[in-house]
């Protein structure tokens, strides 16, 4: 058990180190545990604007790799198309008909 954990949680019995009832969870069964140790190490000692400007970048390459998709499987569609149907796929199909309701016009479904 590290040394870190300070939490407990109480029970009728003794207090119990709050790690002991919720496992640590692997990031990815596919790297080794040393590397993702490393990794979190890393993430650890980012700065707050350091983590922001990678969520900012990890999220931007997302929503270009989606955009990239719909191109892909529409290669037709005018830009205007295309960004409904990203908003289709980014905000789920209830919310993008509220923002976009020439959705149900275009027959996208």
């Amino acid at each position: 058990m590290s040394s870190s954990c300070k939490v407990f949680v109480k029970s009728r019995k003794r207090a119990l180190p709050y790690n002991r009832i919720v496992p640590p969870a692997r990031l990815a069964l596919d790297t080794p545990l040393y590397v993702e140790r490393r990794q979190i190490e890393a993430w650890r000692g980012m700065s707050s604007s350091e983590k922001a400007a990678l969520v900012s970048g990890l999220t931007g390459a997302v929503y270009e790799l989606a955009r990239a998709g719909i191109r892909a499987r529409h290669p037709d569609a005018a830009p205007r198309e295309q960004l409904l149907r990203l908003a289709i796929v980014t905000l789920g199909i209830e919310l993008a008909r509220e923002a976009y309701p020439e959705i149900v016009t275009l027959n996208l479904l």
